[in-house]
């Protein structure tokens, strides 16, 4: 019978989690929605002197945003009694010792302990004698991150942890606490660190903000989880822009790549466009909370984000505050006036007033985009005044 594949992600709430966990929680998704099976969200907050208030709120929006629902949810600050009952276990039977109000464990220190890692499939091992002994209940009752990872990822059945490489020197820790207890091993997923530009660690200053920043600056769902996606994972083939829906049925664990991922703001961005433009007008529209999908549409190819809908159509909604020398108020008249003998109010009989202007006046484009934003360039301007309306167009040039 072919094991039922299941998954966590096991945050600590002691800050917001950045991009690097979210591509964690992403790829546990897609492994377990891949091969039908079921993803938890274990929130791991036993280090009660580094939790964040928020942090637990801000998870569940993030995994809500993405669309990484999960099956389940637990956290380990209600199952301290089960941790307790499993120390003890270790105690009675002297596989584990007391000092200073704290339980440790010692691993023997000439054995080896080794695994194939599932990513890259390579074989790492560490002796007994280079790790050091280590807490598994404090002083203060609570267990610490090793016991109660293994104690929850058996008791959940969790066929595969997927976790960073910096978690890789704890392994043979964990490794040695399901052999004491008698239990299967997982497979174990070491996720590649992602790196910033400059090819170190990615901190805040390359971009490492959260999955709600980026959607407070104007980022899609779709996107985040698409470029994030492509972090150390690579299906195989040219296409690049992917639904969740593909994604699903193309990871595969074989496929996540053992170099370290760079990140880049900018393939981002790009790929946040690539989306925008691929949305439904009517979709767009709501995403922006605007009526107007005329204007959506119009500017629907210029954006890389959703605040560009602001930036190209602020004019709309306000008279831009525009200072004119003496010829360019001279060009406004007559563009008022070629403007207010127009019968048809649409865009090509609006662009030939414009070409009447510009070739009477030597003046280039430029200055009716002046004129009418405030700035040099933007959404194409006939159009924007087919929907600005005729009256109110002449009522911004009197």
């Amino acid at each position: 019978m072919q094991m039922m594949v299941r998954t966590r992600f096991a945050p600590s709430p002691t800050g917001i989690p950045h991009i690097g966990s979210t591509r964690t929680a992403l790829f546990s998704f897609l492994l377990a929605k891949a091969n039908k099976g079921e993803f938890f969200l274990r929130i791991e907050d036993t280090d009660q002197k580094r939790l964040v208030k928020g942090s637990e709120e801000a998870i569940d929006e993030i995994l809500k945003w993405l669309d990484l629902v999960p099956d389940k949810k637990f956290k380990q600050s209600e199952r301290i009694e089960i941790y307790k009952k499993h120390v003890n276990e270790l105690i009675k039977t002297k596989k584990a010792y007391e000092k200073d109000g704290a339980v440790y464990i010692h691993l023997p220190e000439e054995r080896e302990f080794s695994w194939t890692d599932a990513v890259g499939n390579k074989r790492i091992s560490f002796k007994g004698k280079d790790v050091e002994d280590f807490v598994i209940l404090k002083s203060d009752g609570f267990p610490t991150y090793h016991l109660a990872n293994v104690v929850d990822d058996h008791l959940m059945e969790i066929s595969h942890v997927m976790r960073g490489e910096e978690w890789i020197s704890s392994t043979p820790k964990h490794l040695y606490l399901y052999e004491l207890f008698g239990w299967d091993v997982p497979v174990f997923c070491h996720l590649p660190v992602i790196l910033g530009n400059d090819h170190t660690k990615l901190s805040k200053r390359h971009g490492a903000k959260s999955a709600l920043d980026y959607r407070d600056e104007g980022y899609l769902a779709e996107a985040v989880n698409n470029y994030t996606a492509l972090l150390g994972w690579n299906p195989g083939g040219d296409e690049e822009i992917m639904a969740m829906g593909e994604m699903v049925k193309k990871f595969k664990l074989e496929d996540i790549n053992v170099a370290n991922p760079v990140f880049d703001i900018g393939k981002l961005a790009w790929m946040n466009g690539e989306w925008i433009r691929k949305l439904p007008v009517s979709e767009l529209a709501k995403r922006l909370d605007s009526k107007k999908e005329d204007l959506v549409s119009l500017a629907q190819s210029r954006m890389t984000t959703l605040r560009d809908f602001e930036k190209l159509t602020g004019f709309f909604s306000e008279k831009p505050d525009v200072k004119f020398s003496d010829k360019e108020k001279k060009v406004v008249k007559v563009l008022h006036l070629e403007l207010k003998n127009l019968k048809i109010w649409k865009a090509e009989d609006i662009l030939f007033a414009f070409k009447n202007v510009l070739e009477k006046e030597g003046v280039r484009m430029k200055l009716f985009y002046k004129i009418f934003t405030g700035s040099e360039s933007g959404l194409p301007l006939p159009q924007s005044l087919e929907i600005l309306g005729k009256e109110e167009t002449l009522k911004r040039l009197s």
